[in-house]
C-alpha cells in the first residue's frame, strides 16, 4: 500500500546497509544448530556522529519541532544515551539550542556519547534515579524556565518515542521491503534491542500496513515483556489517533523477549563483552554493550537453542550505540 507521510527533514543516510552475516551463519551451522541464514540491517551507519537508530524518528520530530516555531529542544535518557547524542548533535546542525536531562547518580566523566553531548554545546542536567522518577515534572519545569526567558520549547520523550517518532520506522520497513525485494529473500523474523519501544512499535505497525507476513522481535534491555506489551501498544494507539489511523491495536503481535536484560538497564555481563569480540573480529561488526551487544547475544543464544529452527532468513537491525562502547571499554579485558 501506499503510506503518506507527515512532513520530515532528511538527516539521516539512507538506505542504510543491508547484508548477509555468512561467516557467523556458517559457524552457528558448523555447532550443529537448525539454523538460519542471518542478515543484518546496518542502521549503525545512519550517520556518523549521529549513527543509530535514533535519527530516522528525529527526521519527524525536529520537524515538527521547527514547524511550531521552537527553537530550543528538551529531552532525555540515559547519561550514555545514544538518543540525546543524537539530539544534541541535530540541534547544533539546525541552530536549535538542546538541553539534555540525563539520569545518573553521580556525575561521570565527558566519555562517549557524554563527550559528544559536551562538544556540541548541548545544555546538560544530571539527575539520580529517584529523581529521574519524576520526569515529566522535570519537563514541565524547563519548559516554563525557557518559556519565561521568551524561548519556545519542544520536548521529546525518552528515545524519541511516540506518536510521531512512530513514523520513522514505518519508513525503515518500508525501506527493509525494498531490501527483501533486491536480495529475493523473505525473511520470517527481524530481531532489534528494544529499550524505549519507539522502534518496536513502528517496525511492528510498518509491518502491519505493508501486509508483510514478518514477526518482529524486540530483545528488551530493560523492563519485562508486559512493560514492552504497554509501551508499544500505547505509542501506537497514540500514533493512530494523531494522525487519524484505524488500526486495531489488540490485533497486534508484539514479541518481547526479556530473559537477557543482565544485571540492569546499561550493565552487561562478561558474555556480552565476548560476543562483542567475537563478532568483531568475525564480520567487522561492532555492537554496543547496552543494546545491540545483550540483543545479539540473546539472538544468537535462541539460535542455538532451535527457536528459529524453521527460519530460512532472518534479520538483525542494527540500531547503533558504538558511542556508548568507549565508555565500558575497559570491561572488554585487552
Amino acid at each position: 500500500m501506499m503510506i503518506s507521510y507527515p512532513e520530515r527533514l532528511n538527516l539521516a543516510q539512507t538506505p542504510t546497509p543491508f547484508h548477509a552475516l555468512d561467516r557467523l551463519s556458517e559457524l552457528l551451522c558448523a555447532e550443529g544448530a537448525q539454523c538460519p541464514r542471518v542478515w543484518i540491517k546496518r542502521d549503525d551507519q545512519s550517520g556518523s556522529l549521529t549513527t543509530g537508530n535514533k535519527v530516522r524518528k528525529l527526521e519527524f520530530l525536529l520537524s515538527e519541532a521547527l514547524a511550531q516555531g521552537c527553537d530550543t529542544i528538551i529531552t532525555s535518557g540515559g547519561v550514555q544515551s545514544n538518543h540525546c547524542r543524537a539530539v544534541a548533535v541535530l540541534g547544533a546542525q539546525l541552530g536549535l539550542k538542546v538541553h539534555l536531562l540525563l539520569r545518573s547518580d553521580i556525575e561521570p566523566q565527558p566519555v562517549g556519547n557524554l563527550l559528544i553531548d559536551q562538544l556540541v554545546g548541548a545544555t546538560v542536567s544530571h539527575y539520580s534515579h529517584h529523581e529521574f522518577k519524576k520526569l515529566h515534572q522535570l519537563f514541565d519545569q524547563w519548559q516554563q524556565h525557557y518559556g519565561q526567558q521568551g524561548s519556545k520549547a519542544y520536548s521529546i520523550p525518552t528515545g524519541g518515542s511516540n506518536g510521531t517518532g512512530l513514523w520513522g520506522y514505518i519508513a525503515a520497513a518500508e525501506e527493509l521491503q525494498q531490501d527483501f525485494v533486491r536480495e529475493n529473500i523473505c525473511p520470517s523474523h527481524i530481531i532489534h534491542a528494544t529499550g524505549s519501544g519507539g522502534t518496536q512499535a513502528g517496525l511492528t505497525m510498518g509491518f502491519k500496513l505493508l501486509g508483510i507476513d514478518l514477526n518482529v522481535e524486540g530483545y528488551a534491555v530493560c523492563d519485562n515483556n508486559a512493560y514492552f506489551q504497554r509501551k508499544v501498544s500505547e505509542d501506537i494507539q497514540q500514533w493512530a489517533e494523531q494522525y487519524a489511523v484505524p488500526v486495531d491495536v489488540n490485533g497486534l503481535s508484539i514479541v518481547t523477549h526479556d530473559q537477557y536484560i543482565g544485571p540492569d538497564y546499561g550493565q552487561a555481563g562478561p558474555e556480552i563483552f565476548a560476543w562483542i569480540k567475537q563478532l568483531a573480529a568475525l564480520e567487522g561488526v561492532i555492537l554496543d554493550p547496552v543494546y545491540t551487544g545483550k540483543a545479539f547475544y540473546g539472538m544468537v543464544k535462541d539460535i542455538r537453542q532451535g527457536r528459529y529452527s524453521n527460519a530460512s532468513d532472518i534479520v538483525f537491525l542494527h540500531t547503533g550505540g558504538i558511542f556508548g562502547l568507549f565508555a565500558q571499554q575497559q570491561k572488554l579485558d585487552y
